[in-house]
């Protein structure tokens, strides 16, 4: 897939770090957020909201759908590999996340359907920011007793406490849900959202964490399953969902910046995945892929979870060939893609 030429040196930059310690260049890995960085934390909730199946992770170890919503790696878990770790955070709602060996590698706290509006993962039974700190909190009191409160402490605060979310708080509850998009405008429910964001970096702050990468929202409007309900059957991405990113977006760095004065040795970083897929978007064939506005999965028009299954019509045989692996989410190929981006982006980290 094509990269920049910086991109790959910054890549071989970190690699050489990683290789000459032996060691990952952070202690541990901590995840937070939505679909895009969940490993399968929903498989233990009752939610219809589950990626266990196949053909999910049909590329990925041993051909394993672990709950990731994708054919095979997400994005941080290339950042992980990249960053010299050689295993990934566990769900923390797995016991298999509860073992020392696991604990110390980090933990991911992420579910699918969840925002920085608890209320949506509240409409799909998922773990909302609230609950994802509670476990975190959880996660450092074990922690403790394993490594004792000074080691615990050191490698909080030396970790990337790495969080995604938003997309969808717009695509599956605000613009889909009359309560809100009648009560509000775009622009006032991404200040709610905005605020729940400070208040989460705060919290995680007070927790000891000092690392800190926060994605942008994606071109949310170019998601398949979005030019599928709201085009108007134009067939091309929706720009007043595009706009909406692009506003939080613009929000989210200043508010990041404001948190970066106030937070004395914070280091929060704002990792932009919005114009890298949209990329992807516009130029597939530039960037080594064939299809942009299907997903692989099915119709490649809509589904994705319990609709993207192993009995869905039309799945491709090749998914390295697209952008998406299904309405929501990209391939593992884009993935690849996304994680040299984020990887530029988020050197500061390290």
């Amino acid at each position: 897939m094509a990269t920049s030429n910086f991109a790959w040196t910054c890549f071989l930059v970190v690699l050489g770090l990683s290789v000459v310690t032996g060691q990952p260049l952070v202690p541990a890995l901590y995840l937070f957020g939505d679909s895009i960085v969940d490993v399968g934390n929903n498989n233990y909730l009752e939610t219809l909201i589950k990626a266990n199946f196949p053909p999910y992770g049909r590329d990925f170890i041993n051909h394993t759908a672990t709950g990731r919503f994708c054919n095979g790696k997400l994005a941080t878990d290339f950042t992980g590999e990249n960053l010299g770790f050689t295993d990934y955070p566990k769900p923390y709602l797995s016991n298999n996340a509860k073992t020392r060996k696991n604990m110390l590698l980090g933990a991911n706290f992420a579910s699918a359907g969840s925002g920085y509006y608890d209320t949506t993962a509240t409409i799909y039974n998922t773990l909302s920011l609230t609950k994802q700190l509670a476990l975190y909190k959880d996660y450092q009191n074990r922690l403790v007793v394993i490594v004792g409160k000074v080691n615990a402490s050191a490698t909080i605060n030396g970790s990337i406490h790495f969080l995604s979310a938003g997309s969808s708080d717009f695509v599956q509850n605000y613009y889909i849900n009359p309560l809100l998009y009648k009560k509000y405008t775009v622009d006032q429910f991404s200040d709610i959202l905005i605020q729940s964001y400070s208040n989460f970096v705060q919290a995680l702050y007070n927790l000891g964490a000092r690392k800190i990468g926060v994605t942008t929202l994606p071109p949310i409007g170019c998601l398949p399953a979005s030019i599928t309900l709201f085009s108007d059957d134009t067939n091309k991405c929706v720009d007043k969902m595009n706009r909406a990113a692009v506003y939080f977006n613009n929000k989210l760095n200043a508010t990041s910046q404001n948190l970066q004065k106030k937070l004395t040795n914070l280091n929060l970083v704002v990792l932009d995945i919005y114009q890298p897929l949209l990329d992807l978007v516009n130029k597939p064939i530039e960037n080594g892929f064939f299809e942009a506005r299907k997903a692989c999965c099915g119709s490649g028009l809509l589904e994705t979870s319990f609709l993207c299954n192993s009995k869905s019509p039309g799945t491709c045989a090749n998914a390295s060939e697209y952008v998406f692996w299904d309405g929501f989410h990209p391939t593992e190929a884009a993935n690849q893609v996304l994680s040299s981006d984020l990887l530029v982006s988020g050197l500061s980290l390290i």
